[in-house]
């Protein structure tokens, strides 16, 4: 009988990690099927959820209507039918109002029937007393299931890029605004509440939501930032690089993966966050995460590098990790390998300054003999001071080469095309620098912006070697 029980009781657990872990777990890390942020620069998004409030919601308005400012409630169906005067006020004062289904309750804990009975009644609620239809949803706790996972297309998911734990009381509203003012930037999806009666939730919390989001409010008007509703971050996502533009309809379309290829990215971005935090990477420019370090002793042949300095086993080095998914989105977005190369000049333009600052004024870091990663991207480094070499046979090289081969041909949408097209050029290979050799290049946050600019204007600056290959 106890034998039995425990089989029920995996399967039970079996059950509900594909019912709802799973697809929380992919949505989540990877996006899939959610919006999660905008790409503009000037505009950022304020989402409001439980309400409506009779106390608080009022006062909310207020305070926006105060500073000429949009933005999204995702209302409880039950609240809204209590207090129509506030929904109707929404609307009329020109907010997206969403769905958060009918009684704020988690969708790991109710069949797909019971999830769509929710939806579609705090959406005829909303259409009663607007007159409109609202295609925009949020589950409570931003916890999904696989009815969820593969609705209707017209329904949109919107889920958020920062939360600041505004329905604590303990919080304090000095500290909530620090937190606020700390993803204050364009393309930010902000949740917030304007009422504190859920599980969890202080009754009065939003009193301080009140207080910091007047603070926020102001500051953001002095940087030229401004929040907009929810389905206008979505629409204006379009991003824009030189004479090229990629639509946001188009980013969508080579963004379309295979489910099971969804989930293996999902995973691997997991252990990618998860291989940050047990090793306490950094990064270099901590407001555009693309190149992250960590300082470790070296492990290998002696490798000469150029100036005559060289690096050998023993040494203390910082070792690069590039943000896969960043490379991934430049990739998708861009017309060309000409303007994915000269994207990524862009981006190495500001990094590699922000990166030689930190090492100058760490001094377990200033210490260090040399930067030291592993990449596929091995043609363009070198126009940075990197010194570009063959890993050593062996089982690292192997496995390094199966390794980002497989992440190549999963994450990509021509993956496999792109293998079997230029397998010879698919070659992990190392690349270094010495730090004096940052330091003396970008140390003064130097920049090389014209020179190798136009060098990747000419034919003899082409990524050959690029992960992200041209997508026309």
């Amino acid at each position: 009988m106890t034998t039995m029980l425990q089989s029920i009781l995996l399967w039970l657990l079996y059950l509900s990690s594909f019912y709802a872990f799973i697809p929380s777990l992919i949505s989540r890390l990877f996006g899939f099927r959610v919006f999660r942020r905008g790409k503009s620069e000037a505009h950022y998004a304020l989402t409001f959820d439980d309400g409506p409030d009779p106390i608080y919601t009022p006062r909310l308005l207020e305070l926006l209507r105060k500073y000429n400012v949009k933005a999204t409630f995702f209302v409880v169906g039950e609240h809204a039918a209590s207090h129509p005067e506030l929904i109707r006020r929404m609307h009329e004062e020109g907010h997206l109002i969403g769905i958060h289904n009918y009684i704020h309750k988690t969708n790991w804990l109710m069949r797909p029937r019971t999830v769509r009975d929710q939806i579609h009644r705090t959406g005829q609620i909303i259409q009663e007393i607007t007159g409109e239809k609202t295609c925009y949803y949020r589950p409570p706790w931003g916890i999904m299931n696989l009815f969820d996972f593969f609705s209707k297309k017209d329904r949109k998911i919107v889920l958020w890029s920062a939360m600041f734990e505004d329905w604590k009381c303990s919080v304090g509203a000095e500290q909530l605004k620090k937190r606020m003012l700390n993803k204050l930037k364009g393309g930010e999806v902000m949740l917030l509440h304007d009422r504190g009666t859920t599980l969890g939730a202080d009754a009065h919390a939003p009193e301080q939501m009140l207080e910091a989001l007047e603070a926020v409010l102001q500051e953001a008007k002095r940087r030229g930032l401004e929040s907009v509703r929810v389905d206008t971050l979505m629409n204006g996502s379009e991003i824009t690089e030189s004479s090229s533009v990629v639509s946001k309809r188009e980013v969508e379309t080579r963004l379309k993966l295979k489910l099971w290829k969804r989930a293996v990215v999902a995973l691997w971005l997991g252990w990618e966050k998860l291989f940050h935090w047990v090793y306490h990477l950094r990064a270099a420019s901590p407001k555009d995460p693309m190149l992250h370090f960590r300082s470790r002793v070296y492990h290998g042949a002696r490798v000469e590098m150029e100036h005559g300095y060289v690096m050998q086993n023993g040494d203390p080095i910082i070792e690069l990790h590039f943000d896969n998914q960043t490379l991934f989105e430049l990739g998708v977005t861009s017309r060309s390998t000409m303007h994915l190369a000269i994207r990524m000049i862009r981006t190495m333009e500001q990094q590699l300054p922000d990166l030689a600052q930190v090492v100058a004024t760490d001094p377990e870091l200033r210490s260090a003999k040399a930067l030291y990663g592993v990449s596929m991207i091995n043609r363009g480094p070198e126009k940075f001071g990197f010194t570009v070499q063959e890993l050593a046979p062996g089982p690292f090289s192997l496995a390094s080469k199966l390794y980002l081969r497989l992440l190549l041909s999963v994450i990509h949408p021509a993956g496999q095309k792109r293998l079997k097209q230029r397998t010879d050029q698919l070659v992990p290979k190392m690349i270094v620098m010495p730090v004096e050799e940052l330091l003396k290049r970008y140390g003064q946050h130097h920049t090389i912006a014209s020179g190798v600019t136009e060098q990747a204007e000419d034919d003899s600056f082409v990524i050959e070697n690029e992960v992200l290959t041209e997508q026309n």
